[in-house]
């Protein structure tokens, strides 16, 4: 998909398509405004007479309208004026592109990046409008046998700011878009992989991928001799049940000075957790392929920066294995030492995701890090006390939370910060070792967060719970690419 930045009048335009909004009351956009009057009153006749009326969701596509250079016009509904935010912005846009994409047009000129989005700028609008779009337009054919697209497919979509001034501000907001968009379908795409195709092998041939594109980024991966050596005993404990090794996969990205501290993005990178000898339910363990989500947000973000060559250093570890039952498999109540020295119970072998990035996060002290955010579909009580909206925030260190939740607000992937107090703490001791791996029913996202918090002693530390955000289920079940546009929002502000 290609963008572009222009400055100009609606009715100058020659281009499949126009589009521009209305809002509610049958209110026309300036553009909108512009175009109704090159035509002598075409689209305000239309509202008028009941045609649309601005509501959001509502569009309607015209053909051949009076004083235009363009083939079509599509008026989109914009709901009320003053409820025009971030999300209702992002929502008019998908709309629009959904229904853009119906009409067979290979290209369109879209007007809704001047709407007026409350404290926003056009640098913003234009940025979410690539993402938006890209997201709306994705598809995951790799393994359909009949791997045709449509005759006519939208190709190149151009982009509006008010003026010329705001041209190469807007160009810089649309390749920040692209990057993004590059990153997302990328974590989207390893994802939606099944899980005989998408191994922690695999896994690692990405990352080796991106360091053959990307200059700026140097990968090593770690296989389970080495991991051994580090007496990551944790880690290996749950891919000791796999015919698939595990591996430790580092992916460095240089933009900043040598000499300022890498942000470590830290995967859960299990690329199918069956629960290993606490087995799941066999209803929908299909989308245990989806618990190596962490990982490939981390592989997304890490394309998505490198790809804009954004001033940071940082550092993605992804701890990569597959979560089988077997004669070797880890029983509960084994127990096992972890790269830190400390000794976990193992109360539950499903409970697998903290086992490997306990040794991750202590793996990333090596790198001095200024600080660590790991990403991981971790616990099922994240799903059922935020539902699939908003990503589980827990943290040692309240101004990285406050970051975090800040640019999770710009880039509408939101958080929401959890507690992580010592009372917690309690819910996991063991009788036999320095902690047990589960906390019992009780605040489970937080007891979770609790274990891998004594892990993160010696840095500033968040943990983000994606297990409600990283795919939707049912019928239309898909990756979504969270949270790489909060991360990568996070790194740009970190940037700045």
């Amino acid at each position: 998909m290609e963008f572009s930045i222009k400055s100009g009048s609606p009715e100058k335009q020659r281009t499949a398509c126009i589009i521009v909004g209305v809002s509610e009351a049958r209110k026309l956009t300036t553009a909108a405004k512009a175009i109704d009057s090159a035509s002598k009153k075409y689209l305000s006749n239309l509202a008028r007479r009941g045609d649309i009326d601005g509501k959001l969701g509502q569009s309607l596509l015209l053909h051949n309208v009076p004083g235009m250079l363009c083939d079509r016009v599509l008026l989109v509904g914009c709901g009320r004026d003053r409820d025009l935010d971030e999300r209702q912005y992002r929502k008019i846009i998908e709309n629009s592109v959904k229904q853009l994409n119906a009409t067979g047009s290979s290209d369109a000129v879209s007007y809704l990046s001047e709407l007026n989005v409350k404290g926003r700028n056009h640098e913003w609008k234009i940025t979410v409008a690539v993402e938006a779009t890209n997201h709306v337009l994705y598809e995951f054919k790799e393994f359909k046998s009949k791997n045709k697209r449509a005759k006519k497919a939208l190709r190149k979509m151009t982009l509006t700011v008010p003026s010329r001034r705001e041209l190469p501000s807007g160009d810089k907001a649309a390749l920040i878009g692209s990057s993004l968009a590059k990153g997302v379908k990328l974590t989207r795409d390893l994802g939606n992989r099944p899980a005989n195709v998408c191994t922690p092998t695999h896994l690692a041939t990405q990352a080796q991928q991106l360091a053959k594109t990307y200059k700026s980024l140097r990968v090593k991966v770690l296989e389970e001799a080495a991991m051994k050596k580090l007496e990551m005993h944790s880690l290996l404990s749950v891919s000791r049940g796999s015919a698939e090794p595990a591996k430790l996969i580092t992916l460095e990205y240089q933009g900043g000075r040598k000499s300022s501290k890498p942000v470590v993005l830290v995967g859960k990178g299990v690329t199918f957790d069956t629960g290993g000898i606490s087995i799941k339910p066999s209803a929908a363990m299909d989308e245990m392929k989806y618990d190596m989500c962490g990982a490939a947000s981390v592989l997304g973000t890490l394309c998505a920066i490198a790809d804009m060559a954004l001033a940071i250093n940082v550092i993605g570890v992804i701890p990569a294995v597959e979560n089988m039952p077997s004669s070797t498999a880890t029983k509960p109540g084994d127990i096992f030492t972890s790269m830190s020295g400390q000794t976990i119970e193992v109360l539950n072998t499903d409970a697998e995701g903290r086992l490997i990035l306990c040794d991750a996060l202590s793996y990333s002290e090596r790198f001095n890090p200024a600080a660590v955010i790991d990403i991981a579909t971790l616990t099922g009580s994240c799903v059922m006390a935020l539902g699939k909206h908003a990503t589980g925030l827990l943290s040692n260190h309240n101004p990285l939370a406050k970051d975090l939740l800040h640019a999770g607000e710009t880039s509408g992937d939101r958080a929401w910060q959890l507690p992580l107090w010592d009372e917690y703490q309690q819910q996991i001791d063991s009788p036999f070792a320095d902690m047990a791996n589960i906390g019992g029913r009780e605040a489970g996202t937080i007891t979770a967060a609790c274990f891998l918090s004594r892990f993160t002693k010696k840095f500033h530390w968040a943990h983000l719970d994606i297990a409600g955000t990283a795919w939707n289920s049912g019928k239309n079940k898909c990756a979504t690419g969270r949270p790489v546009p909060l991360l990568t929002q996070f790194l740009l502000d970190r940037a700045e």
